[in-house]
């Protein structure tokens, strides 16, 4: 069964509130200009990049140290010829034809997040739609597989009929006058889809069994219905309401051939270039400001000084850096335990399109999760298919500790469960595992999960003297979401612009 934490997951619901205004928080600070202070940024993720970004916007002279050879963080868009190596050492290449790629990391933007939305239209960053949900795929469990739509829509009318009949018969618990009766079974007639005599006997919303033909004699023929009770046996029903979650909308928006364009363009907005491949190894007070020694890519020892710092590192890579920060902030950093996800994407031709997907999730459960069909390629001859998607608790650890072959194996059959005979058409598979990727060690934060205390929230959210911590991890997303990673840097902007007011 799914329970409530394994579908909030699912649908990317936010697990903590802040009560942070997020709309006050989505646009720019007001331009400075009057502060020369020194800031160093760690971390050249998204909260990285707009924090260093808004700083520079109020005169600050930033210095961004990024351990990675790229900016983006958790952004991360993978593409042919690129190669990796996780923390157990093993290298993957990725093998995907020319112009295809594979957001690894974030890949959706929701209509409502104002900031991140802002910030890539400010840049000129194109972006196209990205269909995320198609009532053409599939639920898929120990039940049998079936549509989407038959699900949804054979279960509206079956309920649609129930409550016409208990509307004849009187049977609510509440009074309804002559005009509400009327209105509303005038109503449900249309909503369920029923015949005239008030019961459901299929529709063609849940599919067709036969489309329309070249006659007027040639009608469309919906599929036969599924019976209430095998629609309700089924465990993965829920999913069903995906996209009713304002998060999971099915037309969302993406950076036009890969999500990492976003933060591209803000490190190259940047006055000065992002200092990237600099691994930083300690993290110390001096005087009123701070000192950060790194190593370059070079492996040579570096320091940088400064007034201030914004730390927007993942919290388990924190705390295994030595520094100097009061005792409670230190037990919040260690305390911190990241989830964990995986992405198996293959190329291959799009035999899912013969099936009338385009884009969209199919609902597989087990380790695998979901499959996720392309939106940026339709009807070419070949696309990138994310044929496992796992981000449940126990799913994703249980999946990401098989051996790399193994975890390719699952993704293939999971595949093959829900288009027989397609499991072999895929090719050049790329495996994520978050929890092992270096600089990461994990996708987000399940704060009041996983022995996660959101008191610690509040700790570091207050900062720390001379630093101040930033991240989607510390902002009501839990770290789910680029919009967190917004909201949270123009706050650690705003909470450290008063102490570098004085700095000439």
């Amino acid at each position: 069964m799914i329970d409530r934490r394994s579908l909030l997951t699912a649908l990317g619901a936010a697990t903590v509130t802040l009560g942070l205004p997020a709309r006050s928080l989505a646009k720019p600070l007001p331009s400075g200009g009057t502060s020369r202070a020194r800031v160093v940024v760690l971390g050249a993720g998204i909260a990285g990049l707009v924090a260093a970004r808004e700083l520079e916007r109020q005169g600050a002279t930033v210095t961004v140290l990024e351990a990675r050879q790229r900016v983006g963080g958790r952004v991360w868009t993978v593409r042919g010829g690129d190669h990796f190596t996780d923390t157990e050492g093993v290298t993957q290449t990725v093998g995907f034809s020319p112009g295809l790629y594979q957001n690894a990391g974030a890949a959706r933007l929701p209509s409502h997040h104002e900031g991140v939305l802002g910030l890539i239209r400010e840049l000129g960053v194109p972006v196209e739609p990205l269909v995320n949900a198609s009532r053409s795929a599939f639920l898929s469990d120990e039940h049998g597989t079936l549509r989407l739509r038959e699900a949804s829509y054979d279960l509206r009318g079956y309920l649609s009929q129930l409550l016409q009949e208990a509307l004849r018969k009187g049977t609510f618990d509440v009074e309804l006058d002559a005009s509400t009766r009327q209105a509303l079974a005038k109503f449900l007639a249309v909503y369920g889809d029923l015949g005239a005599d008030g019961q459901f006997h299929g529709s063609p919303r849940a599919g067709l069994a036969s489309p329309p033909g070249a006659t007027p004699r040639d009608l469309q023929r919906a599929v036969a219905p599924r019976s209430l009770d095998d629609i309700l046996a089924h465990p993965a029903l829920p999913f069903i309401l995906f996209d009713d979650d304002i998060l999971m909308q099915a037309t969302m928006l993406a950076p036009r051939g890969g999500m990492d364009a976003f933060p591209k363009a803000l490190a190259a907005a940047l006055r000065r270039p992002v200092v990237t491949g600099a691994r930083v190894t300690a993290i110390r007070r001096e005087g009123e400001g701070v000192r950060i020694e790194w190593r370059n890519a070079a492996g040579q020892p570096q320091a940088t000084i400064a007034d201030r710092a914004v730390i927007t590192l993942p919290l388990p890579i924190l705390a295994g850096i030595p520094s100097d920060f009061a005792a409670p902030t230190t037990a919040a950093i260690a305390s911190a335990r990241l989830a964990d996800s995986v992405k198996v994407a293959f190329e291959s031709a799009p035999f899912w399109e013969a099936d009338q997907i385009y884009g969209g999730l199919s609902f597989v459960g087990g380790e695998t999760g979901v499959i996720w069909y392309p939106s940026d390629r339709f009807q070419a001859p070949r696309q990138v298919l994310l044929a496992a998607y796992t981000a449940t608790p126990a799913g994703a650890k249980a999946f990401a500790a098989r051996p790399l072959d193994q975890q390719v194996a699952l993704a293939r059959a999971a595949v093959d469960k829900v288009h027989p005979g397609h499991g072999a058409d895929l090719a050049n598979p790329v495996v994520i595992n978050w929890g092992k990727q270096p600089f990461s060690l994990g996708p987000w934060i399940e704060w009041g999960q996983d022995g996660n205390d959101p008191a610690t929230l509040d700790r570091l959210n207050q900062g720390d003297g001379p630093f101040v911590f930033a991240g989607s991890h510390l902002s009501a997303y839990s770290g789910h979401w680029q919009e967190g990673a917004v909201l949270s840097a123009r706050r650690a902007v705003s909470l450290l612009v008063p102490s570098l007011s004085h700095v000439r």
